[in-house]
């Protein structure tokens, strides 16, 4: 049998394909906001030719002519909907074993709907609200995610069954409205509904149900009736909200199950589309489905209501709840301090999506008409030029508000002063361009609360340094493109000429919207370029002589020993504005992975993980924290990102350990049996570890080659020659010959001890290690430290409830049955019989597949790569 080689074509159409794929790794984040913004420009192009028939004024006057009776009861419907999503958080809560306050679970779940109804990306948006007011109230992290996944799913399922149940019954009616055959959408309402209902008695009746023989993993799902509470919460939650837009639409023949259906598919393409607030694309699915019963200029007019009454309203109403909270000084009772601490970390969010909203105004009142009765008064008291820069001045400032309003996300003290300033311009530009009322007690209200939540901006970073990223420049684009469809709808009647940009008089409308709009527009591209194509925050470099130095005197004025492995220089640095601490990490394909949490003063810690984040995504990648401390979850929870256990640090409190007791009748046999066999302690300082340096090196060679293993990194020290000769080094020797040794890590402040790399020659003698360890800690006792760091035993502590995260069951597992890959429960023993405290420890990244994949980019980093991790 021969075989032929590949022929010189096949080789090319490889090559090709290769470059082509790696072309797409490295644009894919342009590739996706081009994707997005082409969605949008569709959606533009779909309600432009919906509403050819429709002019500005007949929607004017279609929602100006709706009664208060009718926006009465519009509120009420939006209230109920609110009333009825709070209990998502309350199913969600009671699923996992906790019962919180009502207040603070209400203001939480309401704020969380209020921001994600309007800014987008709910499981994004309201999940990191949850989850940076749930950390307060004592819920572990894994808790939080698990409230979050419930809530989406919960919402998703919940929404399916409804518009599934109402197909059943109105098929009829609703296949006309969307040009699909009755009998198909039977059938897809039956396949969904069968599905939903099918899903809970998968398994053992609210037990754990297990997916097909072949899976080993179990997933506890709700029991049938917490699934049908759920699905009563959705019922309820959906039909109100559709009572929302169905009272606000002029009288039809269209029933109300008809428009409830149409109503729930609206919502779920808008959720799909991940257009932000689904804008547009809810309204293209509700246009050209209602069009050709109700007057398009009334649907339209009802559309624009309800985003006021439905998502305006209760944005202002969350945020006017949270500056009453941070103004309650005197809450001194449990509750009291639960929910102010609650609107507390909620209220930076809060204030954001409220900037972006009012930005929006700001900008689509450019582009519509002032009326003329306003324009005439004044035409009465107020020059001309200074009515036509105000309008285009405020256009800017829209954007201006936009653009500001991820700093206020990520609570940045100029992105403050920004929004105050910004406006305050735009209060008074707004009197003077057209004596917006509306416009300017809305922009009092914003006033008003970011003085109310001043101490909530703390971080000094530089507003001009921040990039947008992907998702918020498709928030900005939504913005612009919508204004430029809206310029196009409103002056559909107006022939355009080259005069109409010279045109300067109080009538002239359309002149002075079209300047605004492309103001708006060069300024959004310079926006988006700048922040595509500016050089990162820091690039990754290898650390200098001088950085490294500096990190090292940093390491050894602080507290936590583990930061020593910064002088192996393996990793890159990120050092603080002030110099005063640092973050050392690595790439690994798209992960930058930072070691620990930052390493120095406490203080100095927000500013460190908001610029490595950034760092991260400028580059187009994940920012993951390993091995990170319970007291630096909230820095994570404040940056968006969620906590997910890795396993437990093992700490001795050294001013408590003795080898007297029963309990500890085995240490004191590995202190006899090793002094039988002649073992003899030795504690080496940094200054004379050159003179042994070879017989270390001798050592260590025997043990990599007796477990046939290679030297690891990241977050394992290698044997280097400088990294060894600049620590202590504790060893054993037997006849004069050194048979094991251990680095150690230790700091200036003497608060904590530790070590990295445990080697030790095939015939020493049994027990070598226990006696080594024994030693060393009595040693750093008497040297006056406070603790001694055993190190993390991977997978250990991992819930057993049934109603853990998804995340620890099958980390429990692996940890119960994974010993041929490696030795999960032999290290928790060994690491237990020194009595140690258990400290959780966990990897903080964005939710999604995110954690999986960092999980496996810091396992690359540690083994050297995937040939390295295959081959020990």
């Amino acid at each position: 049998m021969s075989v032929s080689a590949p022929r010189r074509g096949d080789v090319a159409q490889e090559r090709d394909e290769s470059a082509a794929e790696g072309w797409f790794q490295r644009n894919r984040v342009l590739v996706n906001l081009v994707a997005m913004l082409f969605v949008l420009v569709v959606v533009g192009i779909a309600i432009s030719r919906l509403t050819e028939e429709v002019r500005y004024d007949e929607i004017v006057e279609a929602w100006t002519g709706t009664s208060w009776w009718t926006l009465g009861l519009a509120a009420l419907l939006t209230l109920a909907s609110f009333l009825a999503l709070t209990f998502y958080d309350f199913g969600a809560l009671a699923y996992i074993g906790h019962r919180l306050p009502f207040p603070a679970v209400a203001v939480t779940a309401f704020c969380a709907y209020a921001v994600g109804n309007t800014a987008g990306f709910g499981p994004l948006s309201g999940g990191a609200i949850r989850y940076r007011a749930y950390s307060r109230m004592g819920l572990a992290p894994e808790e939080i995610a698990k409230v979050i996944a419930f809530v989406t799913l919960a919402f998703g399922l919940g929404l399916a069954g409804v518009g599934a149940l109402a197909l059943l019954f109105i098929a009829d009616q609703v296949a006309p409205l969307i040009r699909v055959e009755a009998p198909l959408l039977r059938l897809i309402g039956f396949a969904i509904l069968a599905l939903l209902v099918g899903l809970p008695f998968a398994g053992r009746i609210g037990g754990e149900s297990r997916f097909g023989r072949l899976s080993r993993f179990a997933l506890r799902l709700p029991k049938p009736r917490a699934v049908g509470l759920q699905f009563v919460v959705t019922a309820l939650d959906v039909a109100a909200s559709a009572g929302v837009l169905y009272v606000l639409l002029p009288p039809t023949e269209i029933g109300y199950p008809a428009f409830l259906a149409v109503y729930a598919v609206a919502v779920a393409l808008g959720v799909l589309s991940h257009v932000p607030a689904g804008l547009g694309v809810f309204e293209t699915v509700i246009i050209a489905a209602l069009g050709q019963r109700i007057e398009v200029d009334q649907v339209l007019g009802a559309l624009v209501l309800y985003r006021i009454v439905y998502h305006l309203v209760p944005l202002v109403l969350a945020t006017l709840c949270v500056s009453v909270i941070e103004l309650q000084h005197a809450a001194t009772t449990p509750l009291g301090r639960s929910i102010r601490s609650a609107g507390g970390r909620i209220s930076p969010l809060l204030l954001a999506t409220l900037s972006f909203t009012l930005g929006a105004m700001l900008i689509f009142s450019s582009v519509t008409p002032t009326p003329d009765d306003t324009l005439q008064y004044l035409a009465s008291f107020m020059p001309l030029p200074v009515v036509e820069g105000a309008h285009f001045i405020v256009s800017l400032i829209g954007l201006l508000m936009l653009v500001v309003s991820r700093g206020l996300a990520q609570r940045l003290d100029g992105a403050w002063w920004a929004a105050l300033v910004a406006a305050g311009a735009a209060l008074l530009l707004s009197i003077v361009k057209a004596v917006a009322l509306f416009e300017a007690a809305f922009l009092i209200f914003f006033v008003f609360t970011l003085f109310a939540t001043r101490r909530e901006f703390t971080r000094s970073a530089s507003l001009l340094r921040q990039a947008l990223t992907p998702s918020w420049l498709l928030a900005i684009a939504t913005i612009v493109i919508g204004a430029i469809v809206v310029l196009f709808f409103v002056y559909r009647d107006v022939d355009y000429s080259n005069r109409l940009w010279w045109e300067f008089e109080f009538s002239s409308e359309a002149p002075r919207s079209l300047r605004a709009t492309l103001g708006v527009t060069i300024l959004a591209i310079c926006v988006a370029v700048w922040s595509l194509l500016r050089p990162a925050v820091a690039r990754p470099v290898p650390p200098t002589a001088q950085s490294l130095d500096h990190a090292v005197a940093i390491v050894e004025a602080q507290d936590s020993a583990d930061g020593n492995l910064v002088r192996m220089g393996d990793k890159n640095i990120l050092a603080s504005p002030d110099g005063r601490g640092f973050i050392m990490y690595a790439k690994q394909n798209r992960s930058f992975v930072a070691l620990f949490d930052p390493v120095g003063p406490r203080d100095c810690w927000q500013e460190l993980i908001w610029r490595f984040i950034e760092m991260a995504r400028t580059e187009g990648c994940r920012a993951v924290f390993y091995q990170v401390s319970p007291e630096g979850l909230s820095f994570y929870a404040d940056a968006g990102l969620q906590a997910y256990k890795l396993g437990e640090l093992a700490i001795v409190d050294l001013a408590d350990f003795h080898l007297t007791g029963g309990k500890r009748a085995n240490l004191r046999q590995s202190v006899t049996r090793g002094a039988r066999d002649g073992l003899v302690f030795e504690y080496v300082p940094p200054e004379g570890t050159a003179a042994i340096m070879d017989e270390l090196e001798g050592v260590s060679d025997a043990w990599l080659d007796h477990h046939n293993t290679r030297e690891k990194g990241f977050s394992l020290g290698g044997f280097d020659r400088a990294y060894i000769a600049s620590q202590p080094v504790a060893l054993l020797r037997v006849e004069e010959r050194i048979v094991a040794f251990a680095n150690v890590l230790v700091t200036g402040t003497k608060r904590e001890g530790s070590i990295d790399l445990m080697r030790f020659s095939p015939d020493a003698p049994k027990g070598a290690m226990d006696f080594l360890f024994i030693k060393l800690i009595e040693h750093l006792k008497a040297e006056g430290f406070e603790t001694f760091n055993l190190g993390m035993a991977p997978l250990s502590g991992m819930s057993e409830r049934q109603i853990a995260p998804i995340w620890n069951r099958v980390g429990r597992t692996v940890f119960e049955h994974g010993e041929r890959f490696y030795n999960f429960r032999g290290l928790r023993a060994f690491k237990a019989k020194f009595h140690p405290s258990w400290q959780p420890r966990y990897i903080a990244v964005s939710g999604g597949i995110n954690p999986v994949l960092a999980l496996m980019d810091a396992t690359f980093l540690i083994g050297g790569g995937l040939k390295g991790v295959l081959t020990k």
